[in-house]
């Protein structure tokens, strides 16, 4: 997910909820983040088992090897494999440096991240959900009715332009997050996390059921082949896709995130079938491509 929005709008206090809503982790799960956080010496001696999804934050200095991998004398795992089975969070994510960002490339799609350190060769697991935030522009302000911005057009082009367009492509969600008015900051009316967790519960509940045997446990999982028998949606989401496709120039690799989306949007609905609603939501998600900040 990538939130666009003004300073203070509450980017980094969303991320930081996730993991509270996230399905509990498995024992092999533990495990695994178990493993990786010993490797690293990052383990609290008090701590023999990580029994929570892990949240990690790296500042938009770390360097390519702080993010990836690396060390002087051993390839240990880098915040990307840290925030295995958990959240990886960068903020101001056009400020990181782009080898490091682009490093982020592999593990998002493979799941897995390999380093390499004085000729020694270690494969990391990966599996992150990545969060990322920035501004609308330079200053901040872009759209935003309290304060004027003071960017040129050329100013926001290259600022949008230090993310590579693949690496923006693969944010499912694009989502802009605008200033909360005071009014809506005063008030404490809204589903709790505990809350939402039972839902996502439930809907993670009926993907690893759907897709039993396969060798898949989430929607996020499935190839190409898993995502056309299990995410077609009905004629009228399929219309409203292809009308998108067309019209927003969808590539492959969007229009089989978009059909992820949906799927995901319609289980947590309880719907066995991925209908229009779920379709137009799961493009809605799509910010940038959309040109949501032309």
């Amino acid at each position: 997910m990538l939130m666009i929005g003004p300073p203070g709008s509450g980017k980094s206090m969303l991320a930081s909820r996730i993991p509270g809503i996230m399905p509990r982790m498995t024992l092999e799960e533990s495990l695994e983040v178990t493993k990786i956080h010993s490797v690293a010496g990052v383990l609290g001696h008090s701590e023999a088992l990580v029994a929570v999804r892990p949240f990690r934050a790296p500042h938009h200095t770390a360097s390519y090897a702080g993010l990836a991998g690396g060390g002087a004398s051993a390839a240990l795992p880098g915040e990307v494999s840290l925030a295995h089975n958990g959240v990886l969070f960068l903020d101001e994510l056009p400020e990181f440096d782009r080898r490091a960002r682009e490093a982020l490339r592999q593990p998002l799609e493979l799941g897995e991240i390999t380093v390499t350190r004085a000729g020694a060769s270690t494969t990391y697991p990966s599996r992150i959900m990545l969060v990322a935030a920035m501004n609308p522009c330079p200053c901040g302000h872009r759209g935003d009715p309290r304060r004027d911005c003071r960017c040129a057009p050329t100013q926001v082009e290259r600022y949008f332009g230090r993310v590579s367009g693949p690496l923006l492509e693969r944010f499912d969600l694009q989502v802009e997050v605008p200033a909360v008015p005071y009014r809506e900051l005063t008030g404490s009316d809204g589903e709790s996390s505990a809350g939402v967790r039972e839902r996502v519960q439930a809907a993670r509940e009926r993907q690893q059921a759907r897709l039993a045997g396969s060798g898949c446990h989430s929607n996020a999982a499935m190839g190409e082949k898993l995502t056309r028998r299990h995410s077609r949606p009905e004629a009228a989401g399929e219309q409203l896709l292809k009308h998108a496709v067309e019209r927003l120039g969808f590539s492959a690799r969007a229009y089989s995130r978009v059909l992820k989306v949906a799927r995901t949007i319609a289980d947590l609905a309880a719907s066995d079938e991925v209908g229009s609603e779920h379709v137009s939501e799961a493009i809605q998600y799509r910010t940038l491509d959309r040109g949501g900040y032309d």
